[in-house]
């Protein structure tokens, strides 16, 4: 089980300690938040509630171990990397486990999210070593004479800051940490509050890998109480952040001079024409807004469907939704799992109640029982209602319908948000004209909205994000241009 594979993680007692320069070390704050269980409610353990000592003396040495990390030829570090895959793989189902009880994670896809991350670093390992320099030649630039050449290489920033999310508390922890160490840089990754157990259990993997001392570091404790320290500490070099757009536009607010890439909210919609093939839209429409119970950011979150289909549609989605799984995401085959959190739960039932009261139709769901929201479709839902435009981050889907193609284009484009959307039709004209429209960072054509292929770049605008992720992509984020000019007719 994970608990004695990786037992240097925490005490007798249940108390997570921190990779600190190799070892796993215990806060002197004295402080601890307790984990809980979404499935069971037990005490899972304890956590550190670092300080703001704690914090310095972290970044402080993952500032020194990043001089000589530096140094490390790029192949080095790929070895380490692909270690570190090794581990992930051979040690899956213990990971999974972890994944499953800490954030509610069915089985299933908690196995998917550890393997994904392996395949993920072996990616980044190989790609790392393909992003070559480049010689500029002077004279290409017009009234420049050919005795300056430029050699452009890519170096580390520093100090990466990485903070993770809650539920996808390993891979997206990888998505940052990898591309960031094979850059150069050393990381100090703060994971979430409910998801840090899980880090934590990654974090050693890196460690039992050989990454050197130093090179990476965790910090743990609330957001509220340290995450601003964290974010405008002057040794803090970049900070890459997933999580909820209000906290993203605080990291930006009080962020100067520190280039920042940010992962956020999405509100993504599905549009379907009159011609779309109902049953492969239904698949890719309930797979994309129901699984991990819709705490994805990637999530179908609302259904904008032509008036002369949606009563078909609609009873098609009501069809193939009654019959999902929902329970304990340890039994086989359960797609819908309790949320995170009571304040989720409570959310997502705020939405539902302003629906009814608007005049939506309810046609499947609405039930709850606990923090277990069960899978829920609501019909002839309409502008003024919340859930057409706040993300829910839970098993609660709208279809919004609509009478021609540039209304579903004026509807989409108005969110505030501008993740990815769905087009599902087989006229590839019209797909291409809403693509050409849509105000997102990815529109994905008769499929589900996703992330991934994970070298594919990953991006949202407006209020979705800044920057540019996918591992190439990652990985120049996480590294800058150095150009060294050769001035020929000055050298001897």
């Amino acid at each position: 089980m994970a608990k004695d594979i990786f037992k240097n993680l925490k005490d007798k007692n249940k108390i997570y300690k921190n990779l600190y320069d190799g070892y796993w070390e215990e806060s002197k704050s004295g402080k601890y938040t307790e984990i809980f269980s979404p499935v069971d409610n037990n005490i899972m353990g304890k956590i550190q509630s670092m300080n703001k000592d704690d914090i310095d003396k972290a970044i402080m040495n993952s500032k020194d171990a990043q001089l000589l990390w530096q140094e490390v030829p790029v192949n080095r570090r790929s070895d380490i990397l692909n270690r570190v895959a090794d581990i992930l793989y051979e040690k899956a189902e213990e990971l999974a486990e972890m994944l499953t009880m800490e954030i509610a994670k069915d089985r299933k896809s908690s196995i998917a999210e550890i393997q994904r991350s392996a395949d993920y670093i072996r990616f980044t390992a190989d790609a790392a070593k393909s992003l070559e320099g480049e010689t500029i030649p002077g004279d290409s630039f017009p009234g420049t004479k050919k005795n300056k050449i430029s050699l452009v290489t890519r170096v580390p920033l520093g100090v990466v800051l990485a903070i993770s999310p809650f539920n996808y508390p390993v891979n997206l922890s990888v998505s940052k940490v990898a591309p960031a160490l094979m850059a150069g840089n050393s990381v100090v990754l703060k994971p979430p509050t409910q998801g840090a157990i899980s880090a934590l259990y990654l974090a050693e993997v890196f460690n039992m890998a050989g990454l050197p001392k130093g090179v990476l570091n965790t910090i743990t404790g609330r957001g509220s109480e340290i995450g601003d320290y964290s974010v405008t500490h002057k040794e803090v070099d970049f900070i890459n952040f997933t999580g909820s757009t209000e906290v993203g536009r605080h990291i930006s607010s009080i962020t100067t001079m520190k280039p920042l890439l940010l992962e956020l909210g999405g509100k993504d919609a599905a549009i379907v024409l009159e011609d779309a093939d109902l049953d492969i839209t239904v698949d890719n429409i309930v797979s994309g807004a129901y699984s991990y119970s819709g705490q994805r950011c990637t999530a179908v979150k609302r259904v904008l469907v032509m008036e002369s289909v949606a009563d078909v549609l609609a009873e098609k989605l009501k069809d193939k939704i009654s019959k999902l799984k929902v329970g304990d995401p340890r039994e086989e085959g359960v797609v819908i799992t309790p949320l995170i959190n009571k304040k989720s739960a409570d959310f997502v039932m705020s939405l539902m109640e302003d629906a009814d009261k608007k005049g939506a139709k309810l046609l499947v769901g609405g039930k709850r029982e606990g923090n277990l929201v069960y899978p829920t479709l609501y019909d002839n839902v309409t502008l003024d209602m919340r859930l057409a435009w706040e993300e829910p981050f839970g098993p609660i889907l709208p279809i919004i319908r609509i009478k021609s193609i540039d209304e579903a284009i004026n509807i989409a484009n108005e969110s505030d948000y501008g993740l990815q959307s769905s087009v599902f039709t087989k006229d590839i004209d019209k797909a291409f004209y809403i693509a050409s429209k849509l105000e997102v960072g990815t529109v994905q054509i008769n499929n589900k909205p996703e992330r991934g292929p994970d070298h594919f770049p990953f991006l949202g605008v407006k209020s979705s994000g800044m920057g540019i992720q996918g591992i190439r992509y990652s990985i120049e984020a996480m590294s800058r241009p150095k150009a060294v000019v050769f001035n020929l007719n000055n050298v001897e």
